[in-house]
């Protein structure tokens, strides 16, 4: 006999801190939101019940549900008289999306998008446009996540995940978000160098940043969607900017269309081979999962009706879609200006390109045949030489806007994070102070000491250390939003699953890949680093071990494999009222001779 999933439409109003618990509706076998985890149907004995509570972990009743980025207020979607899609509606909840996309033109995929057009022309445009669409589709399940539960995805990790494997995630992902703001830190003293004419040298422009993220949190005062507008505004700086050196450098279109339709790469090498691993792991950033679930919490949803919250999955969807679409075109822009201007072009090339335009930059570039080397630094410079100090300008424009848009995308990142992984809540300019200067301090360090080469060629080492955190943001997104207890009715169909399946064993894939390439060539040549590298991929493994397990067990794998002793020791065997995993509960029910309701059950997957 089986029994249908409990419906997850639970409303977990934000209260305040000093007060008591949240008052939770909690879901039931029958679909009906009722108070406290008593579920119509549960014919357990009062003294059961009051053993079994007994037993859930304590962290039930203290965590917080109030968002860092509502702060205190949501934006309201205004009802319209008909069913029909909604402009107005649309409108309404535009602003999540858009923030999250950023992630996707920070200043580490532009330099990927440069150098893919240096590396392998217009060929690796598919690769691009398909990283784009797993974008898309892990962004969706984030963002269902949050809606549907009224938890982003950090917060469900403290309710699904024993400490340790929890603490460790907290960990990488605070590594994603320090190695994301260094990039922008970078990226915004590159630009603040070339538009100053070198006159405010890279570790004053690496302070200035200091200052510029401060004042994105004084925007912040003035309200939520002022501040999504000068974030919009930001994109659009981006898209002119960009879109300006595209109409410039005037690529062949359909030389585009070719590359962006054709899922192959003629004579391409392990070069180009390392570029597209590099292309994926720069585009699906990992904390932007987090940030994304948490975002749409935004928004005013009545989870206690079903068609509320299909209305908001959908439109946050086409507002996700347009966002990546909008991104998706200033990458090929930036692709495309640099596969005509570069492609096998060598150093000398360039060197005698500035050197025949009188830019006194030419020395930047070696007296030699090697495929010229590009970074977001020396790309403005060839820029400036090919197509004259304008183009260099407002290519540094697009930089800076790409910078500082990411900045505050990436405190709300950690924001979300600490207060879910932690259950800890931390002032906003705390928050910033506590990611900034550990972000400013070793990029500080090389742009005072070392030459600009370096400190833009970080972004490389950058890209490969955030593409490691990804299977700790897409395996708990997958398990989570599989997972018919945590999402009822919306749970991932079949086909979903399959495709969520594919998308986790092609990123774990390319990252083993990219990684051993990235270690054997900047790590291991350091004797000092090898020990501690072997015991970091060591816990590294073992956690993506016991994220899988838990994912198959959240999908509905056999009973058989769900009730051994060995993965309920792991993960626990039962979900209580605030999806929390019971570790106790197996033994609390041998004591008791009886199995608690199945409905809240792991090893009831699969029914």
């Amino acid at each position: 006999m089986t029994t249908d999933p409990p419906s997850p439409l639970t409303e977990l109003k934000p209260t305040d801190p000093t007060d008591g618990p949240p008052e939770t509706h909690v879901p039931n076998s029958s679909g009906k939101p009722t108070m406290d985890g008593d579920c119509p149907g549960d014919h357990t004995s009062d003294q059961e019940k009051n053993q079994s509570n007994r037993n859930v972990s304590t962290e039930t009743t203290t965590l917080q549900t109030r968002s860092a980025y509502m702060k205190d207020a949501q934006v309201i979607i205004p009802e319209t008289e008909d069913a029909a899609f909604s402009f107005r509606k649309l409108w309404a909840f535009t602003g999540p999306g858009f923030l999250m996309s950023i992630a996707y033109l920070d200043p580490g995929n532009i330099q990927s998008d440069l150098q893919s057009g240096t590396v392998a022309k217009y060929k690796l445009l598919w690769v691009l446009l398909s990283a784009t669409c797993l974008g898309l589709i892990m962004q969706r399940f984030a963002a269902r996540l949050g809606v549907v539960t009224g938890l982003h995805l950090a917060e469900m990790c403290y309710r699904q995940y024993r400490t340790a494997p929890r603490l460790f995630l907290w960990l990488m992902m605070e590594v994603a978000i320090i190695g994301s703001d260094m990039q922008e830190v970078i990226g915004t003293a590159i630009a603040i160098y070339l538009l100053t004419n070198k006159f405010v040298p890279l570790w004053m422009g690496v302070l200035i940043t200091v200052v510029d993220t401060f004042t994105f949190l004084l925007l912040d005062k003035y309200g939520l969607r002022k501040l999504e507008l000068v974030f919009g505004f930001l994109i659009i700086v981006m898209a002119l900017s960009f879109g300006y050196e595209f109409g410039v450098v005037k690529p062949e279109v359909a030389s585009i269309m070719g590359g962006m339709f054709t899922p192959w790469c003629k004579d391409c090498d392990s070069t180009v081979l390392v570029q597209a691993v590099g292309i994926i792991g720069a585009v699906i950033m990992p904390h932007n999962l987090y940030l994304h679930s948490g975002l749409v919490k935004s928004r005013e949803v009545d989870r206690s009706k079903q068609e509320k919250v299909r209305e908001a999955n959908l439109y946050f969807f086409v507002e996700a879609s347009i966002a990546l679409f909008v991104s998706f075109i200033i990458n090929v822009f930036v692709v495309s200006v640099f596969a005509h201007g570069l492609y096998r072009k060598t150093n000398e090339d360039v060197m005698n390109v500035c050197r025949a335009n009188n830019n006194p930059d030419w020395i930047l570039f070696p007296n030699n045949t090697e495929p010229a080397d590009v970074n977001i630094y020396r790309g403005g410079i060839f820029l400036g030489c090919q197509f004259g100090i304008p183009a260099m300008y407002i290519w540094a424009l697009g930089i800076l806007a790409a910078g500082q848009s990411s900045t505050m995308t990436g405190c709300y990142a950690g924001q979300f994070a600490m207060e879910g992984f932690l259950n800890l809540q931390w002032s906003r300019w705390k928050r910033v102070v506590f990611t900034r200067l550990i972000a400013i301090l070793p990029t500080f360090l090389v742009a005072y000491y070392s030459k600009i080469n370096e400190l833009s060629d970080m972004n490389d080492l950058l890209n490969a250390v955030m593409s490691m955190q990804l299977p700790f943001a897409v395996i708990p997104t997958i398990a989570f939003t599989s997972n018919p207890h945590i999402m009822g009715s919306f749970t991932n169909g079949v086909g979903s699953k399959v495709v969520a399946c594919i998308i986790s064993a092609l990123i774990i894939a390319i990252n083993i890949y990219f990684i051993s390439f990235v270690m054997i060539k900047y790590l291991l040549s350091h004797w000092s680093l090898t020990v501690f590298i072997i015991a970091y991929l060591t816990v590294y493994i073992l956690t993506c071990i016991y994220l899988i397990l838990h994912m198959f067990i959240s999908m509905g794998v056999d009973n058989r494999f769900s009730n051994s002793k060995f993965v309920q020791s792991l993960i626990g065997t039962q979900i209580t009222h605030d999806f929390v995993h019971n570790p106790d509960a197996a033994s609390s029910n041998r004591n008791m001779g009886t199995m608690s309701s199945p409905t809240h059950q792991l090893s009831d997957y699969s029914k």
